[in-house]
């Protein structure tokens, strides 16, 4: 707003009290000197208590591991697990706030994400960026985010999300002499009949070891297992021609057509050292070639 400027005439000679008056009749004040300090207005409110946090990667890990090999206290930061259980509860969902995330809370999250009007892959039970979200509003806050990106990218000419299109070319750049070639991708629901459904959602592939020697093989493994993936080398001896099955171990997309689990409980045999096959036996890889448990988001330090 422009303040407009007041011309002053010069001071008539009359007594004060008379152009006081006269000032006050014309509708101009005149102000006395005051050696009054000027009051100041705090600007400093009430700052509001930060929210809790939930770590969302975590939360993904434990969902994929802890339904089949139950809690794992040293997988995830139980508080995380807990809060979600409790949020929806508070949405009116039955969940036990208890920190594991079974085939209990698995079933009250799709309940969430349907009532969100979600459905089939984006109901599957796991976390994603946008149901987290939603469900956090007011009582906390999403940290270290999943997100799978686009569905329809593809490596090697086969389709997968962003987020395993970065994980293959990391674990391929870590085997400079030769590139990885995938033999079955994601997002394929009935394609491959041995593949039990595994490739129905994301975050599952399949990659050929053809022309690769055995250790290449093994290192092939090893690089994948590097970045995040639940990965084993798959031998005649087990039914197969051999090829390496690699899971995206936290990804949001991990979804079985027909309502089972086989993709996502195959982290669990991951993570207790089995082999992720319907016979659950020992992991056949060698010790040299194994990797701690890890997701891409901790890998990269995300």
């Amino acid at each position: 707003m422009k303040h407009r400027k007041i011309s002053r005439r010069p001071a008539l000679a009359a007594p004060l009290a008379v152009a006081a008056v006269s000032a006050f009749a014309f509708g101009v004040a005149a102000a006395a000197p005051s050696t009054a300090a000027t009051p100041t207005v705090s600007t400093v409110g009430t700052t509001a208590a930060a929210l809790p946090t939930v770590d969302m990667a975590r939360v993904l890990a434990a969902a994929q591991v802890e339904p089949r090999c139950g809690q794992r206290s040293g997988l995830s930061d139980n508080t995380s697990t807990i809060r979600v259980q409790s949020a929806l509860k508070a949405k009116g969902i039955a969940t036990t706030a208890d920190g594991w995330y079974g085939n209990g809370t698995t079933s009250s999250y799709t309940t969430w994400q349907r009532r969100l009007g979600y459905s089939g892959i984006d109901a599957n039970g796991l976390p994603g960026p946008t149901s987290l979200t939603k469900l956090g509003v007011n009582r906390f806050t999403v940290t270290h985010k999943v997100t799978a990106g686009s569905t329809t990218d593809s490596y090697g000419g086969k389709r997968v999300n962003t987020r395993t299109k970065n994980m293959l070319q990391a674990a391929d750049n870590l085997l400079p002499r030769w590139n990885f070639s995938l033999s079955q991708g994601s997002y394929n629901p009935g394609g491959v009949g041995a593949s039990a459904g595994t490739h129905d959602g994301g975050g599952v592939v399949d990659i050929s070891v053809s022309g690769l020697s055995e250790t290449q093989r093994w290192q092939q493994v090893k690089a994948l297992r590097t970045v995040g993936f639940a990965a084993w080398l798959r031998t005649p001896s087990q039914g197969f021609s051999y090829h390496i099955h690699a899971v995206a171990i936290a990804d949001p997309d991990i979804w079985q057509k027909d309502g089972g689990h086989i993709a996502r409980d195959q982290v669990c045999d991951y993570y207790i050292g089995k082999n992720g096959l319907a016979s659950h036996a020992a992991d056949n890889t060698p010790t040299s070639y194994r990797m701690p448990f890890t997701w891409w988001e901790r890998y990269k330090g995300l």
